[in-house]
């Protein structure tokens, strides 16, 4: 049962008073809506609630009596006690709250009837389409159920929200159990806006000056905070709230984004500080303002103040003309209350600090700030700022001192000695390619790029293409990894250095992964990098997902490791840990049932050619789970030859030549074949990476390409406005100059007819003077005009 009236009972009962409740008639009450049909309008508050309003009771709705064939009458009375005042007159404003909830009640209908059928359709089974993997479950899109036109809150009206505790986001971010995986989430984030103009991220170290100037100077130390800044394309107030909700994601089904689960903000700021405030400015769009944003989650406001639930100060501005003004999304009041929470739980003082922090964006480009950062078991903070002046680095179990030494011993090994500690040592190997012209800065100096292949010597590039699983987690059948591996520059010393670099979409997700733990010395010095897209990371970005995908892809890692440690352990000053055995024919025949055999060789009875044979003298140590991947090497292995492979020597050149100079010919045919094919992978193999490495740098370029598209079309289309607002205002000005001319034109005329009229008075009071000298007696004198 509905009844259409746009005002709520709490207000009802704040603004009429009358000392008896009215009745009204049932043709006033709309009853075709369905009984259980939770009434809206003027009763839309709980339906669990007694008591509705400032202490009146919840209006008691008489039910419409069904008659005897089961129909209702329509044409029985029933009368329906509403609140006090109800039906008086209502105020203009008022008036135009009905009409508008009048307006809106047919939408309001259609949505609730398409939420029923929806609840119908689905039904309490998964559906169809639904993701039944546990690992795919998580690419749940919000318009897969009723379509883009039905709103998230229509469809669960009826059902509680989950509410999330502040703690959850302290449990959230012990995800990142590294620290410095948490500036990574951080830098994905900046390098993901590159498609919109990013050119640099920068990463520092300031002071909290607003609690500076009353600590001493032991607490000074602790006051530091970290800043995140970049020129990407900013949030704006509807994004900036998309940021700081749980889960939420853009960038899940873009190209050539790392973000992909909506958590990494939340995860890393969480664990790298107890409070974060993000500024946002950006450019309007579609015709829209420039906007400014402020957002702050601080787990220590949530806390202190005992809240039970996540909530989230932001506050928006619009730019109108040359002005930036409030931008308010409920009213004035809220918007100071988030304000006032934001300067007392924030480390600045006043809003014009507040503002004062957008100098340095520019037209676009957000800061993030992190302060109250974690602190270690020994009161200290748990990043330290004062070891070096141009880097971040963690105190604690990653921080080893005999490895620091090591890297300054040996400079090729450097990265896999101190990337565990040091934010500036990690940083350059975080992505396999950096974006043309983007720089990440660290403490005002540029973070240089390294390439882990150039650490290497004795390389060996090999490809690896998995094939399609069921599970799903492997789709595309192109995919491939070309694997790089070799010897570090510094294996000779015997370090005990080794494991692959796995990037997805150019981000390392396992750093130096030891995949082979052998008893002895074994495997020391080898080192691989490969980018791996068909596997999904997890969550916090430090590993993999535990598939069947990766499974195979480390068992042939291992492989791969294995083998180049058997034939080139003796490169680096390890003996040989099999010797390599040569094939040998033997020159002499035997006879057999009248037929000629040679070793290596196959005879046919009746017949006087013989046919080579070549065996494979290693067999495949991959066990059968790994007899499925396909697997493409640039090696010189030795591969399975069939006999189609070769034609039979015709029964003529048997008689001229002997069978021990035909095994030899047939061997150096062998041999060169092999040659070739080996030169030609490896001319194949190089000819795929210069392809990708052209193919990323190809979609880099297009996308920076559509970026500045947009810009220029945007600029464009100012142009074009400043044009016509040019035209207007030239028009405006030759209206006001034509306009000026012709009351110019006629005050020269008045003033001419004017000037006429004086020189006419002037000769007719001069003729009057002579007429009345004339006429004078005599001794008259007249004052002179």
């Amino acid at each position: 049962m509905e009844v259409n009236r746009g005002i709520s009972v709490d207000y009802v009962s704040s603004h009429f008073k009358r000392k008896n409740p009215t009745l009204i008639p049932s043709s006033l009450v709309n009853t075709s809506g369905d009984e259980n049909d939770s009434v809206s309008g003027a009763f839309n508050d709980n339906n669990n609630n007694k008591n509705v309003g400032n202490g009146l009771k919840k209006p008691k709705m008489a039910s419409v009596c069904d008659n005897n064939n089961g129909d209702r009458d329509d044409h029985e009375e029933v009368n329906v006690a509403l609140p006090v005042g109800f039906l008086d007159p209502l105020l203009p404003f008022e008036r135009e709250l009905v009409n508008a909830n009048f307006n809106n009640a047919g939408v309001n209908t259609v949505q609730k009837a398409a939420v029923r059928v929806a609840h119908v359709a689905v039904g309490p089974s998964l559906r169809s389409g639904a993701r039944k993997q546990f690992w795919k479950a998580g690419d749940y899109e919000a318009s897969s159920g009723l379509g883009t036109h039905a709103s998230t809150s229509s469809y669960s009206a009826g059902m509680d929200h989950v509410r999330v505790h502040p703690r959850f986001l302290h449990s959230n971010a012990t995800s990142h159990k590294w620290a410095l995986g948490a500036f990574a989430e951080l830098l994905d984030n900046a390098l993901d806006e590159v498609c919109n103009g990013a050119t640099y991220v920068k990463v520092d170290m300031i002071f909290n000056q607003k609690d500076l100037s009353t600590m001493n100077l032991a607490d000074k130390d602790r006051n530091r905070m970290l800043l995140v800044q970049d020129n990407g394309g900013g949030m704006t107030p509807d994004k900036m709230r998309q940021c700081m909700s749980l889960g939420y994601s853009a960038k899940s089904k873009m190209a050539n984004t790392i973000g992909q689960y909506g958590n990494g903000f939340k995860t890393s700021t969480m664990r790298l500080g107890a409070d974060v405030i993000v500024f946002s400015t950006c450019q309007g769009k579609n015709g829209s303002c420039p906007t400014r944003s402020i957002g702050m989650l601080s787990y220590t406001f949530l806390t202190s103040t005992g809240k039970e639930d996540i909530v989230v100060p932001m506050i928006d501005y619009e730019k109108k003309g040359q002005v930036w003004t409030k931008m308010l999304r409920s009213s004035n009041d809220d918007w100071h209350i988030n304000l006032d929470t934001i300067i007392q739980w924030s480390p600045f003082s006043n809003e014009l600090e507040l503002l004062q922090q957008f100098n340095s964006i520019g037209y676009q480009g957000t800061i993030i700030v992190i302060y109250n950062l974690w602190e270690d078991d020994e009161g200290q903070l748990e990043l330290d700022f004062g070891t070096d002046s141009d880097d971040i680095q963690i105190r604690g179990v990653n921080r080893d001192e005999k490895k620091i030494a090591m890297a300054k011993k040996y400079p090729n090994s450097k990265h896999f000695l101190t990337y565990q500690h040091s934010l500036r040592s990690y940083a350059s190997v975080l992505y396999l390619k950096l974006p043309p012209g983007f720089r990440m800065i660290l403490r005002g100096k540029d973070v240089e790029h390294h390439n882990l292949v150039n650490d290497m010597m004795h390389r060996k590039q090999v490809s690896y293409r998995p094939i399609p699983i069921t599970d799903g987690t492997v789709k595309d059948s192109t995919l491939q990894a070309s694997v790089t591996l070799g010897f570090v520059k510094d294996a000779q010393d015997h370090i005990d250095i080794q494991g692959f670099n796995v990037y997805h979409k150019n981000r390392l997700i396992k750093p130096f992964w030891r995949v082979w733990n052998a008893a002895g010395s074994d495997g020391r010095g080898v080192i691989g990098v490969l980018e791996a897209n068909f596997v999904e990371p997890a969550h916090d970005k430090q590993g993999f997902e535990r598939t069947t995908a990766l499974a195979r892809l480390e068992a042939r890692l291992i492989h791969l490791q294995k083998n180049y440690w058997r034939d080139n352990c003796h490169e680096i000053g390890y003996s040989r840990r099999r010797p390599i055995v040569s094939t040998s024919v033997s020159p002499l025949p035997n006879t057999r049932n009248g037929n000629t055999t040679i070793k290596g060789m196959i005879s046919y009875p009746g017949a006087d050619s013989t046919w080579p044979t070549t065996k494979n003298t290693r067999k495949n140590p991959v066990n059968k789970s790994d007899q499925g991947l396909p697997f493409v090497s640039s090696s010189s292995e030795e591969d399975e030859m069939t006999c189609n492979d070769f034609e039979s020597p015709t029964p003529g050149n048997q008689t001229h030549s002997s069978p021990s100079n035909k095994v030899e010919q047939i061997n150096g045919e062998v041999a060169k074949l092999r040659k070739e094919n080996l030169e030609l992978k490896k001319r194949l193999e190089h000819a795929n990476e210069s392809r990708d490495n052209s193919l990323r740098e190809l979609q880099f370029e297009r996308d920076r390409s559509k970026s500045l598209e947009a810009k220029i079309e945007e600029a464009n289309k100012k142009i074009a406005e400043l044009d016509k607002e040019q035209e207007a205002i030239i028009n405006i000005f030759g209206d006001e100059r034509e306009r000026r001319d012709v009351e110019e034109e006629k005050l020269r005329k008045r003033l001419q007819e004017a000037s006429t009229t004086i020189e006419q008075l002037l000769d007719t009071v001069r003729s009057l003077e002579r007429i009345n000298l004339a006429t004078a007696p005599p001794g008259f004198k007249s004052e002179p005009f």
